[in-house]
Parts: structure tokens; sequence; C-alpha cells
């Protein structure tokens, strides 16, 4: 087998179960040495155990890989960046960060707690930014890098129930896009996939709407292996091209998602008024608005 990051130092955070543990997994396959990190909280933050991460690390040893377990949090700078420099320290240097980290505060918007939003950015969002600027130092001085941010359609579609995760995880879009733009003068890059699979975390979204409960078992088919080999590319030289992308990975699909830019446009010349924006800009512009959707709606077919 082609070992497509053969040599690399990859970390990897949340990587003790699902979607993180499966691309670590398939980063030591194709070479790379390994930081699996993972607190081993709850999926609302809750606890820590360190055993999950441990436990990859076993694995990856086992396969005949190289890996190491970080238990530090990304939600604080400092510890965020002791991760990066776990990987200094063992392996000698850091080439790729894949952030996967997260947690889930589910409640329907007009009853979320400031805690739940808090928590939930200060994890996903904060935590990308914490590592990536650690990171940052070290790939600045070799003029070479790579960032894997995990998004998620809650935040490029949408979703119900999620205001605080989809805030963050669209908010880890623009994280991306302009990290692509401030490094690429020293050949850093940053792409974005938002993954589907059947893990606990989406294992605990309720499905009370029949229609998405219908899709429940063919959902659990859609495993967070589907995931890793699009993150290794994008961290190998393969991928030296790809930057600034947002991706989507539903079982064997991969999609190439937009990016905001605008539809339509419209004039006055003697500019606008309250009146004038009921009266012209909204018939004019009204047929161009987006509905509603939630991931459902756009991706309505079963992955094969």
């Amino acid at each position: 087998m082609a070992r497509m990051v053969d040599g690399k130092v990859v970390v990897v955070t949340g990587a003790g179960r699902g979607i993180g543990a499966a691309i670590a997994r398939l980063m030591a396959r194709h070479g790379a040495k390994v930081v699996v990190n993972d607190v081993g909280v709850g999926l609302a933050g809750e606890g820590g155990d360190k055993t999950p991460a441990q436990e990859v690390v076993a694995e990856i040893k086992k396969a005949g890989g190289e890996a190491v377990a970080s238990s530090d949090s990304v939600a604080e700078f400092a510890s965020a960046g002791r991760i990066i420099q776990c990987a200094v320290d063992t392996f000698g240097r850091i080439d790729c960060v894949v952030n996967n980290a997260g947690i889930l505060r589910d409640v329907i918007f007009h009853k979320m707690a400031e805690d739940d939003w808090d928590s939930v950015v200060k994890v996903m969002l904060k935590g990308a930014f914490n590592t990536c600027r650690h990171a940052a130092d070290h790939f600045r001085k070799q003029e070479s890098g790579s960032f894997v941010q995990m998004t998620s359609t809650s935040g490029l579609v949408g979703a119900m129930g999620q205001v605080n995760y989809g805030a963050a995880k669209l908010g880890l879009v623009g994280l991306s896009k302009n990290i692509s733009i401030d490094m690429q003068r020293f050949n850093v890059r940053s792409n974005c996939i938002a993954p589907v699979a059947w893990t606990r975390m989406t294992a605990s979204i309720p499905s009370k709407d029949p229609a998405a409960a219908r899709r429940i078992e063919q959902r659990k088919q859609v495993t967070p292996e589907h995931n890793a080999p699009l993150a290794v590319f994008l961290a190998s030289d393969a991928a030296k091209e790809v930057t600034g992308q947002v991706f989507s990975v539903r079982k064997n699909e991969i999609f190439l998602m937009s990016q905001s830019r605008p539809l339509r446009g419209i004039h006055r010349a003697e500019g606008w008024t309250p009146e004038t924006c009921a009266g012209h800009m909204l018939p004019a512009l009204k047929s161009w608005f987006f509905p509603l959707d939630r991931t459902a709606d756009v991706f309505p077919w079963d992955s094969i």
C-alpha cells in the first residue's frame, strides 16, 4: 500500500472515539506518527477518562505504527499548546492538525443557557483556534503544514436545536478560509470536512421526526471510517494545491460544498429607503431566498 503521509507528524483532537479515532488509525496506517488527543469526556463535556486515547494508541502500536496519547484540553490556550508541543517533543516536528474535538449541548434556542453556548463554542471554535495558533508557529518556520477542520452540515445548512453547535461549526469554515489566506505564503493549507457517520454523538440526537427515525438504520451503516480517507489525503503532499475548500463526506460520496458569493443584485441610482426595500428589493430578490432547510432537506437521498 502506498503510504500517503509517510513520516509526517499528525495531531488528531477528539481521537479517542468515533471519527477522530478512525482518522488517527488511518493516518498511522499511511505512515504518520500520530498524537491521539482526547480528554475522555462525555458528550456534554462532563467527566474525564484517559482510557479511550490510550486504547487507540495501543491499537496503532499493535499494528506497527507510532503514536502517543495526549489528554490536554483544546479549550484552553495553554493546554492546547501542550498538545502541539507533545508532537514536537515526541516526534521532532508537526505537519498536520485535525481539529475534530467537540461536545454537544443540544437544546431549542429559547431554552438555551449561556453555559450551553459557551461550552460548545469554547471546545470547537476556540479550541480549533488554539491548536491552529500554536501549530502555526512551527508551520511558518518550516514553510509547510496542513489543517483539517471538521465542520458540520448543522452549520453549513441548518439543524433543529443546535444553534450553539451550528454556529461553532460554521465558524470553523471562516477560521479555515482566513487561515488559508493568511498562511498561503508559508505553504500552509487549511480545509474543512463535514462528515457523516453513526457515532455516539449522532446517536444521542433525538429522532422524534418519523422521517428521520426511518433513516436511522441506514445511517448506522455509515461508519466513522468512511471519513478518514479524505482527511489523510488533505494531510498529504498530494493535496498541496488544495486549500480553503469545504468538503462533505457521506459514506461513498464526497461533495465539494459551496461558499458564500453574491447571487443577484439590484441598484437604485437614488439610493434606498425602508419603503423601497419593501416595494422594490423584496419582490426583486424574494424568489432567490433560501428556504429554512435542514440537512435532510438538502441531502434527501440515502448514501450508498
